[in-house]
C-alpha cells in the first residue's frame, strides 16, 4: 500500500534500502513502484543453489507492517520464507529492529501475542506507533479502520526513529 512512499523516504533520508518481503505480501504492494522507489530489486525468496549471497549486515532493519503472523514466527524462531529467515538472522545479530505493528484489537487477546511481544521486546525490537510515530508499547488497530489508519501514518516517523 505504502510501502513505496515509505522506502523512497529512507532513501531520502540517506539510507540504502534492499526491499525484502513475505511471498503473501506481493497482492498488497506495487513491485514496480516499490523497485523504482527502493532503487533496486524487490525480494521475496531465498536465493538459488550457486547463486552467491549479496545481502550484507544492515545497519537497521525496519519491518512495516509487522503482523501477528510475523510477530509470532520471529519470536518462535521460524525463518520458512526468506522475509522471516532475515528477520531471524536480523535479531540473532543484534541488528536494531524498528517494527510497525498492524495487528487488530480481536487478535490482541491472543494469550501468545502479549507473551510474544515481550520476548521480542526484551531481544531489543522497537514498537513504532502506527497511530502516532511514537516509540513504545504496542497498540491495537480496531478492526475494520485498517484503511484509514493506514492513511493517516506518517512515512517520517520511521525515518525520525531509526539510528544513525
Amino acid at each position: 500500500m505504502r510501502a513505496p512512499e515509505i522506502a523512497a523516504r529512507l532513501v531520502e533520508a540517506g539510507w540504502r534500502v534492499q526491499v525484502i518481503t513475505t511471498p503473501s505480501a506481493g497482492g498488497w504492494v506495487d513491485g514496480a513502484a516499490l523497485v523504482a522507489a527502493a532503487d533496486g530489486a524487490v525480494r521475496s525468496e531465498h536465493r538459488t543453489i550457486g547463486t552467491p549471497s549479496n545481502r550484507e549486515r544492515p545497519d537497521a532493519v525496519v519491518v512495516v507492517p509487522i503482523t501477528f503472523n510475523t510477530v509470532g514466527k520471529l519470536a518462535c524462531g521460524i525463518a520458512d520464507t526468506y522475509a522471516h529467515s532475515a528477520l531471524c538472522e536480523a535479531l540473532g545479530d543484534g541488528v536494531p529492529i524498528l517494527a510497525v505493528p498492524m495487528v487488530n484489537n480481536r487478535l490482541w487477546g491472543h494469550p501468545a501475542w502479549s507473551r510474544n511481544v515481550d520476548l521480542l521486546t526484551q531481544a531489543g525490537m522497537r514498537w513504532l506507533s502506527i497511530h502516532d510515530g511514537t516509540i513504545g508499547e504496542p497498540m491495537p488497530v480496531q478492526s475494520g479502520t485498517g484503511e484509514s489508519v493506514v492513511k493517516r501514518f506518517d512515512p517520517g516517523w520511521i525515518t525520525a526513529q531509526l539510528p544513525r
